[in-house]
């Protein structure tokens, strides 16, 4: 990562905490990994943020393919569910990596990072990349091939893999393990083209061997051998703690919906298609929580689970669960852009091959380029999940696969309805809003200014008298409290113009009024806009109308 796009985000994390944006938490007893607070500024930016969604998903959903509208409805789940919650949506069972722990200092990894990969190759062993290259140009996908390598250093390892496969452009994402436990089997996944320059996947056995030979990188001590490391977080439910009692925090919101569909369907009297949404706190134990709030420990989500009629069932007039996984991925997208995030930044990603679950029908990663990455990060996913959730749970608690089924009176079919899963992160929004909203100008009062889409700023307008004298702060509490009715707004009337002018900037404030010798003689007073520095005179009568034109974008 180049220094100076690190030292962008030095700042924006420095700013957060000067302004009131973000803090750590439990700072004062030296934090706790992973768990943050949002100050004064963070609360109401969030909060914005959620509301749009809200509004724009929920309230006033966007009209369907084809002219179709649909119900949008939401609820409020629990956060810890009965266990068998989890069971069924596989969470217990394979929610977890494998774990290392040196021995010494105390310190955990994942075990992959430390796994020796070892590729067999039937007739001979490759001793160096262009062997490697020989070997793999004709080996089938089941053949049990070789190579071996240390895993501590994931990228060029990729690198010479893409290399030995004539991949022009490596990435790490061309090169993907699954199957951790060392001595145990997997899969090795290579990103492979042939002569037309066609992409494809191609999946290969492989051995991961005993990780006891590799040292600590911290202090050279001796780890142990990998286990299962859950990612929820457990707890216990009533006075006991057995395992009769045990519960998790939910590692998603999710399955809270899918728990409900029937009751929202009987209560709600909605048809298919349509969509129940949740805003909500949810919890994964994270190993290396990292890249500030972008991967915490607790975080919040805005979901939508959107249900249709399968393809099989669906008339000419309907819309295929294709589309509708087309229409939401087109939706999300825009909606990150009408809030100000530039499309440059934001990089649409659909998953291929083995990136999809296997449920999974389509998936698109909506990704943005942070400062503290070379690579884009997800903000949210949009995925075609089939009829598999309702199918697990209609299993586990009906005792069918079909628990879940309903009849539809207009096809006569009975069906399980399929299932487009919206799922953004409403922190990880956050975070990209402030990193985009994140300005210099060094001409400016102060060289940093956050420009907020209007919608998302934390305080939409700010009221000054130029001085603390003169009958100004007379004329101006009155212009700051009709604003207040309408908008988060701010009266100061301490220091220099510039320096109020400055602190409003860094908290991304719209629109400042001053009130100054001239409003005296005609009524008028300045307004300052945000991002051009630009000041012009409207009458004090006009400031709501004023404010109520240029937020309403």
């Amino acid at each position: 990562m180049a220094t100076d796009t690190k030292a962008v985000m030095e700042k924006i994390v420095a700013l957060c905490k000067r302004r009131g944006f973000i803090f750590q938490s439990s700072e004062i007893y030296g934090g706790i990994a992973g768990f943050w607070d949002y100050g004064p500024l963070g609360t109401e930016l969030k909060r914005n943020i959620k509301d749009a969604w809200w509004n724009d998903m929920v309230q006033n959903p966007p009209i369907g393919p084809r002219g179709k509208e649909f119900q949008m409805v939401g609820v409020d789940c629990s956060i810890i569910m009965n266990p068998k919650v989890w069971e069924a949506s596989g969470h217990v069972g394979g929610f977890s990596d494998p774990m290392v722990d040196c021995k010494e200092c105390k310190a955990r990894f994942r075990a992959d990072q430390f796994s020796r990969l070892v590729i067999r190759q039937i007739n001979s062993v490759p001793k160096t990349i262009d062997d490697l290259r020989s070997h793999l140009e004709d080996v089938e996908p089941k053949a049990d091939i070789l190579a071996e390598d240390h895993f501590s250093d994931p990228q060029e390892y990729t690198k010479q893999i893409c290399s030995a496969l004539r991949i022009k452009k490596p990435t790490f994402e061309a090169l993907t393990i699954s199957g951790y436990a060392a001595g145990g089997s997997g899969s090795l996944g290579i990103l492979t083209s042939d002569k037309n320059e066609q992409f494809s996947y191609r999946q290969v056995p492989v051995l991961l061997d005993s990780t006891s030979k590799y040292r600590c990188p911290r202090c050279n001590g001796e780890l142990t051998e990998p286990r299962q490391f859950n990612l929820m977080f457990q707890t216990y439910v009533g006075a006991l703690q057995d395992a009769s009692c045990i519960a998790y925090l939910r590692p998603e919101t999710a399955q809270g919906i899918f728990a409900n569909f029937k009751n929202v369907m009987d209560s709600s009297r909605v048809r298919i298609p349509f969509g129940i949404a949740q805003i909500g706190k949810s919890f994964r134990n994270e190993i290396n929580p990292r890249n500030y709030t972008f991967r915490s420990r607790e975080f919040e989500q805005m979901e939508i689970e959107f249900f249709c009629t399968p393809e099989e069932h669906c008339t000419d007039d309907d819309v295929t669960p294709m589309e509708w996984y087309e229409f939401w991925r087109d939706v999300r997208i825009k909606w990150y852009e009408s809030l100000n995030i530039k499309s440059d930044k934001l990089r649409p990603r659909q998953q291929e091959g083995d990136e999809l679950a296997h449920y999974s029908k389509a998936c698109t990663d909506i990704e943005y380029l942070f400062p503290f990455s070379d690579e884009t990060q997800e903000l949210e996913g949009v995925a075609h999940r089939g009829c598999y959730d309702l199918s697990q749970h209609g299993k586990h608690a009906k005792g069918k696969e079909d628990g879940f089924s309903i009849y539809d009176d207009e096809r006569k079919a009975k069906y399980v309805p399929h299932v487009i899963e919206p799922s953004a992160g409403a922190d990880r929004f956050t975070l990209a809003t402030i990193c985009e909203a994140y300005t210099v100008d060094e001409s400016r009062p102060s060289p940093e200014f956050m420009r907020f889409h209007p919608r998302l700023a934390p305080i939409k307008a700010a009221v000054f008298p130029l001085v603390a004298k003169d009958g100004m702060p007379e004329i101006a509490e009155p212009i700051f409290r009709e604003i207040k009715k309408l908008y988060p707004a701010q009266f100061d009337s301490k220091q220099s113009i510039g320096k109020r002018y400055a602190r409003m900037d860094e908290a991304g404030t719209p629109y400042c009024f001053t009130i100054d010798g001239q409003t005296k003689e005609d009524n008028t007073i300045t307004v300052r806009d945000r991002d051009t520095g630009e000041q012009t005179r409207i009458s004090k009568e006009s400031v709501g109308n004023f404010l109520r034109e240029k937020l309403s974008i």
